[in-house]
């Protein structure tokens, strides 16, 4: 089957306009919806506020899940990349609302990028420094406004480089007012004694580099407290890290038994096994993509059946940034994200569940600082140091 617009990268590197790139970009993704998951185009609707009131709950949970590592459409929304993403394809587009234009406009590193998707502002830190961010992060805004206890705000992360995360350095709210973070591989190395070979796929932390080992400091997840609040035993835990393929997966199965025992109302999940293709191979790249497809999935399979998510719960699901093309010289095509093109720049967001329209896609341009005033106005807080805006389709 033909894709509907035969768009290159090299078509698309020759624009005068990198907004009408962007657009275009958005068009093709919007056009390749339609066509293989039966999407239809939305129009904006801005709700009254007695019908946004309605919206909203105290029991209302939001999950933020960043589809990290940075993948490409041709991998992913062209027409030979579909067969890699099967279960948003199938499952979760048809159930959701999808915007096919979310533009990152700040520093193309994971955490850095990362970290202004939980601002709601371009960070502009060293992306490998051991910092926290400079501007309060959604999870602070969250407790400070709506006096939620520390329990009520989680982070789970695979690399030990989101350690810093959950809490800014921000003067009007400081230490204290963010989120708990779990690094599942921090407590795996410290469940762990001896040899550890069996370990070594799950422990690997940063692919593209290697040699950057985080100072650990802050808000970390401590081991003692495996038992205590997740229920879980350091031997059940060991057990079932040895059954897991990838550090997404060990993460995965932390963030379900935090929704089990905890139910935070508000727990951001960072996916980075994509960004394997830093190590060259793009056989793990795909197989990267692939399942970290698998795992929204099931997360969002657990969100629909865990009595305390199901039916008032609104999932998000959006990449860091994308990588670059194979027709430009400065980078190296899938390898890394280095030119900061309009493909590295322009990605995708899927919001689903409590008061979301199902099988719509909108392809206006959206910023990615927009998620945090966004989550603001779902919730019930003031993002007021946020540059973004938020997006009324999804309000």
């Amino acid at each position: 089957m033909q894709h509907p617009i035969d768009l290159t990268r090299a078509a698309l590197n020759k624009l005068s306009s990198s907004r009408e790139a962007s657009r275009l970009l958005a068009r093709t993704r919007r056009d390749f919806l339609r066509e293989a998951a039966g999407v239809a185009l939305g129009s904006a609707l801005v709700l009254p506020s007695w019908a946004r009131a309605a919206n909203s709950s105290a029991k209302r949970k939001v999950v933020v899940v960043t589809f990290g590592g940075g993948a490409r459409d041709q991998e992913t929304f062209m027409q030979e990349g579909q067969e890699n993403i099967p279960h948003l394809m199938r499952e979760l587009i048809p159930q959701a609302t999808f915007f096919t234009q979310v533009v990152n406009r700040g520093i193309l590193g994971h955490y850095v990028a990362t970290a202004s998707l939980a601002t709601g502002v371009y960070e502009t830190f060293n992306n490998f420094a051991a910092v926290s961010p400079q501007f309060p992060t959604v999870f602070e805004y969250f407790r400070k406004d709506l006096k939620r206890p520390s329990a009520d705000a989680w982070v789970v992360a695979p690399s030990n480089g989101f350690n810093r995360i959950g809490e800014s350095n921000h003067r009007s709210y400081g230490s204290g007012l963010g989120a708990r973070v779990i690094l599942p591989k921090r407590l795996l190395n410290a469940a762990i004694s001896g040899p550890t070979h069996d370990y070594q796929h799950l422990l690997r932390d940063n692919y593209e580099t290697p040699y950057f080992t985080p100072e650990l400091a802050g808000n970390d997840f401590e081991l003692q407290q495996l038992e205590m609040i997740l229920k879980l035993s350091v031997d059940d835990f060991k057990n079932h890290a040895q059954t897991l393929s990838s550090p997404d997966e060990l993460s995965l199965y932390i963030a379900k038994q935090l929704m089990r025992q905890v139910a935070p109302s508000l727990l951001w999940i960072t996916f980075h096994d994509i960004d394997i293709a830093h190590a060259g191979a793009y056989s793990l790249y795909l197989e990267g993509i692939r399942r970290t497809d698998r795992l929204c999935s099931d997360l969002w399979k657990t969100i629909r059946s865990e009595p305390e998510y199901a039916g008032h719960t609104t999932l998000f699901i959006l990449p860091d940034f994308g990588r670059d093309s194979d027709d430009d010289a400065a980078g190296n095509g899938f390898q890394h994200h280095r030119t900061g093109d309009v493909l590295s720049r322009t990605t995708w967001m899927l919001v689903a569940g409590m008061g979301i329209r199902e099988g719509v896609v909108f392809d206006r341009a959206v910023d990615s600082t927009d998620l945090v005033p966004t989550l603001g106005s779902m919730l019930g807080f003031s993002a007021n140091l946020a540059q973004g805006k938020p997006i009324n389709e999804v309000l």
